[in-house]
C-alpha cells in the first residue's frame, strides 16, 4: 500500500518507510527472536485473555463489508507464502502481480474508509516488533485500535494490515537474499520447516477467519444454543488468531536479514504449537456452526411452510411477497430469466399482475410446451393487448443434490425454449417451497399451472387442463372461467375433436355418418372397418371413418397408421401428434371434473369422458356420430359383433330407423357382456378422486394399487 499518496494517510505515518521495516540491525532483529519466542506462550489462560479481549471491544454500529477486503487479503497471503518458498524464486512478473493486488486493494480499502486505521494498525505492529514486545500485549493493542468494529472487521483489518505490511519491493529484496542462501550454506533444507510452518499457520488463520465471518453473516443474535456456545468462544478464536498474525510477521519480517540467526534460533514447531491451537478452535466452532445451521434450518423450513399457507390466505396490495417466497427466498440478485430479451431481470416484471407459475420438472414434454406457447402467443396477438394482464413464470422442481452439468444443460436448453420468465438457478427454489408446493397444489412430476391474480390470490390450481381443452378461450384461466366454459359445452362431435381436424368437422356439417374408433389390434381394424363399409353399402348410408390412436403405445400406433394409410382402410391422422392432442385433452377433461368435485356428476359428459377413457385402456373401440350428435359407443367386441350381425336387426330400420336400431342391437349386447369400467390414475397426476362411479352401472368403484410398466414392447410411453 503507497502511503504516501495516500490522501487518506496520517502525517505522522509518513515515516514508515523501507528504512523502518527495511534491513535491520542484527542486535535488533536478535532481539525480536529471541523476545518473541521467549514470550510467545507466556499470556494468561484462555478465561483470563477473553475478559481481556471484551474490554476492548467496544463497537459503535460501524459496518464494513468485509467480503471483497478478505478476498483481496487472501490472494495477498497465499501469493506471499507461496511465493516465499526458496525454491520457487520471486520473478518480476509475481512482484507486478502482487504490485496490481495491492493496488487493488488500495482502492477497496480507499473506497471503504479503511486506509487511516489501516495505516496506524501497521505502525503499532510494526514498532512494538521492533522493540521485542510480547505476542500477548502486541495483541490487545491491535484490538484497541479497532474497538469500535464488529469482530468480523477487527480480524479483517488485521489481516489487511499484516498482508500490506510487506510490499512487492520488500518481498523481492527478502527473495533476493533467500536466493544467495544455498551459496552460503549449501542446500536450503533448514528453511522449508519454517515455510512449511508458515504456510500452515497463514492457512489456519484464513479458515478461522472465515468461520467466524460466517457468524457475522447470521445477522441477529441467536438464542439457540450453539450460537450462544460460538459468540463465547469467538473473542478468544480471534485473539488466537491475531497472535497467529503475529507470529507470522515476526518470523517473515526476519527472513530476509538474518538467515544464520533465523536458520539456527527459531523453531517450526512453535509455529505449529499455533496452527494446533488455531486449528483446535477452528473445529469447536465449525461444529457449532454446522449444529446451529441445522436448527436454523429446521426453524427456516417450519417458517416457509407455515409462511407458504399463510402468505396465501392473507389479502395483499400486490403479489410480491408470495412470489418472493416462491421464486427468491434467499433474495438473489436477478432470479428471472426473460426467455424474449434472454437477459436475466428481477421479479418487479410481475408485479401486479396476473401470473401463471408453470410447475414442473425437467422432464416435461415438448408437447406441453408447444400447446401452453401456442395459447401464450395467440393471446398475445389478440387486440386486447392481454400480454398487459398475465405473464407465465417456469418453475422448474430440481433435486439440489443431482444438479450435475448434464442436468444443467437439460435445464438450460428447456429455459432457453420457453419465450416466458423461468426460475433463473432452480436452486433458489428452497426444498420447503418445493414440499409445500406438492401439498397445496398436489404437484407430483405432471406439469401444473397455478393462476395467481396481482394481489397474489389463488386463482386456480391447475389450469393446464382447461387450456388443453379451450386454448385461448380460456383466458383468464381461472376457475370460474373454467365452470362457465363446462356449462356451455354438450358432448358433440365438434367438441370432441376441437378445431384439430377440419375434415371430420366438415362430415360433421355434412351430417355424414361418421365412426371415430381406437386401438392396436389390426386384425380388429380391418374386420371393423370392412364390416362397417359393408353395412353402409347395404343400407345405403353416407359413412366416413376415422381411426384416432390410443393414449399409449406409441410406436405401436404408428405402425398401426401405416398400415391404415397402405390398405386405405379409412381415414387417419398423418401426424402422430394428432393423437396425442386429442388424449391428452380427453384425459384433461377427467382431471379438470376432478378438480371441480364433478367426477361423478351423473351429466352425459362426465359418463361419454369415462366411458371413452376406459375402453381406450382395454383395447379396440368405436364410437358412432350423425353429424355433431355422438350416437353410441363401446367396446370393440360389442361395436364389431353389431356390424357382423346386421342381417339380425336390419328389419327394425324401416321402423324405428337406422340410428335407433343400430343402437338398440348394441345397447342389447353391451348390457348382455355386463361390461364395467377401469380406471388407471398414476401418481405423477397429482389430485386423485377418493371415490368415483362406474359410467357402466353407476356403482361405486373398488379402489386398487397398481404397478405398471411405463414402457411398452417397442418403446417409451408417454403415461398421464
Amino acid at each position: 500500500m503507497d502511503l504516501k499518496s495516500s490522501p487518506m494517510v496520517d502525517p505522522v505515518l509518513t515515516s514508515r518507510q523501507p528504512e523502518i521495516i527495511g534491513p535491520m540491525k542484527n542486535s535488533t532483529m536478535q532481539q525480536l527472536n529471541l523476545g518473541e519466542r521467549s514470550s510467545f506462550f507466556s499470556a494468561p489462560d484462555d478465561n483470563v485473555i477473553r475478559e481481556q479481549v471484551i474490554d476492548t471491544h467496544l463497537p459503535d454500529g460501524t459496518e464494513v463489508d468485509v467480503k471483497p477486503l478478505m478476498q483481496m487479503v487472501e490472494e495477498l497471503l497465499r501469493g506471499i507464502i507461496i511465493n516465499a518458498e526458496p525454491n520457487l524464486l520471486v520473478t518480476q512478473t509475481d512482484v507486478v502481480q502482487l504490485e496490481a493486488k495491492f493496488h487493488h486493494i488500495d482502492l477497496v480499502l480507499a473506497s471503504n474508509m479503511l486506509s487511516h486505521t489501516i495505516d496506524k494498525l501497521a505502525c503499532e505492529m510494526l514498532f512494538k516488533l521492533l522493540t521485542g514486545t510480547d505476542g500477548h500485549t502486541i495483541a490487545l493493542s491491535l484490538f484497541h485500535h479497532v474497538e469500535n468494529f464488529h469482530w468480523d472487521a477487527k480480524l479483517a483489518l488485521i489481516l489487511a494490515t499484516f498482508s500490506l505490511a510487506y510490499s512487492p519491493d520488500e518481498l523481492e529484496n527478502s527473495m533476493d537474499i533467500l536466493e544467495q542462501a544455498p551459496i552460503i550454506t549449501g542446500h536450503s533444507t533448514p528453511l522449508k520447516p519454517i515455510f512449511n510452518s508458515l504456510s500452515k499457520l497463514i492457512d489456519s488463520v484464513l479458515k478461522l477467519t472465515h468461520c467466524t465471518i460466517q457468524f457475522k453473516e447470521l445477522q441477529s443474535i441467536s438464542s439457540e444454543v450453539p450460537f450462544i456456545r460460538a459468540l463465547n468462544t469467538i473473542p478468544i478464536a480471534i485473539y488466537w488468531n491475531v497472535r497467529g498474525i503475529i507470529a507470522c510477521a515476526t518470523r517473515i519480517s526476519c527472513m530476509g536479514y538474518e538467515y544464520g540467526t533465523l536458520s539456527a534460533e527459531i523453531q517450526p514447531q512453535e509455529l505449529s504449537s499455533l496452527v494446533l491451537k488455531i486449528n483446535n478452535l477452528l473445529e469447536f466452532l465449525t461444529n457449532q456452526l454446522e449444529e446451529y445451521n441445522r436448527v436454523v434450518v429446521k426453524k427456516k423450513e417450519t417458517y416457509l411452510t407455515e409462511s407458504f399457507s399463510q402468505v396465501l390466505d392473507m389479502i395483499h396490495v400486490d403479489n410480491m411477497k408470495i412470489l418472493k417466497i416462491l421464486l427468491n427466498p434467499w433474495d438473489a440478485p436477478l432470479p428471472l430469466f426473460d426467455g424474449t430479451t434472454k437477459q436475466r431481470t428481477n421479479l418487479e416484471v410481475l408485479r401486479k399482475k396476473n401470473v401463471l407459475l408453470l410447475v414442473s420438472g425437467l422432464d416435461i414434454s415438448l408437447d406441453d410446451v408447444s400447446i401452453l406457447e401456442q395459447i401464450y402467443t395467440d393471446t398475445r396477438v389478440q387486440g386486447l393487448r392481454m400480454e398487459s394482464l398475465y405473464e407465465v413464470v417456469w418453475v422448474p422442481i430440481v433435486d439440489s443434490n443431482v444438479m450435475n452439468t448434464n442436468v444443467v444443460k437439460v435445464f438450460e436448453d428447456m429455459m432457453n425454449i420457453m419465450p416466458w420468465y423461468s426460475v433463473y438457478n432452480p436452486s433458489n427454489i428452497d426444498k420447503v417451497v418445493k414440499k409445500s408446493i406438492r401439498d397445496r397444489w398436489g404437484f407430483r412430476n405432471k406439469p401444473v399451472i397455478v393462476v395467481l391474480d396481482p394481489e397474489g390470490r389463488e386463482l386456480n390450481l391447475n389450469a393446464f387442463h382447461m387450456m388443453w381443452i379451450w386454448g385461448p378461450f380460456a383466458f383468464p384461466f381461472t376457475i370460474i372461467r373454467e365452470k362457465t366454459m363446462w356449462r356451455g359445452e354438450v358432448w358433440r362431435l365438434e367438441f370432441l375433436v376441437s378445431g384439430m381436424d377440419p375434415i371430420i368437422l366438415e362430415w360433421a356439417r355434412e351430417n355424414k355418418y361418421i365412426f371415430l374408433y381406437g386401438g392396436d389390434d389390426i386384425e380388429w381394424i380391418r374386420q371393423f372397418t370392412n364390416s362397417a363399409r359393408a353395412m353402409a353399402k347395404a343400407v345405403d348410408i353416407p359413412l366416413e371413418m376415422a381411426y384416432v390412436g390410443k393414449s399409449k403405445k406409441r410406436e405401436i400406433v404408428r405402425k398401426v397408421m401405416a398400415t391404415i394409410n397402405e390398405e386405405k382402410l379409412s381415414y387417419c391422422w398423418q401426424d402422430l401428434r394428432f393423437v396425442l392432442f386429442f388424449w391428452t385433452r380427453i384425459e384433461s377433461m377427467l382431471f379438470s371434473k376432478i378438480q371441480l368435485k364433478q367426477a361423478d356428476d351423473q351429466d352425459p359428459i362426465t359418463r361419454h369422458i369415462k366411458k371413452l377413457l376406459s375402453y381406450d385402456k382395454d383395447g379396440s373401440w368405436a364410437m358412432l356420430c350423425k353429424g355433431s350428435q355422438l350416437l353410441t359407443n363401446g367396446h370393440g367386441s360389442t361395436m364389431l359383433q353389431s356390424l357382423v350381425d346386421f342381417n339380425l336387426w336390419n328389419e327394425h330400420i324401416p321402423k324405428v330407423g337406422f340410428e335407433l336400431a343400430f343402437k338398440e342391437y348394441h345397447d342389447k349386447l353391451h348390457g348382455a357382456g355386463n361390461n364395467c369400467c377401469r380406471f388407471e390414475f398414476p401418481v405423477a397426476a397429482g389430485r386423485i378422486p377418493d371415490t368415483m362411479r362406474c359410467p357402466e352401472c353407476h356403482r361405486g368403484m373398488e379402489k386398487h394399487t397398481a404397478f405398471l410398466c411405463c414402457h411398452d414392447q417397442v418403446g417409451n410411453l408417454d403415461t398421464y
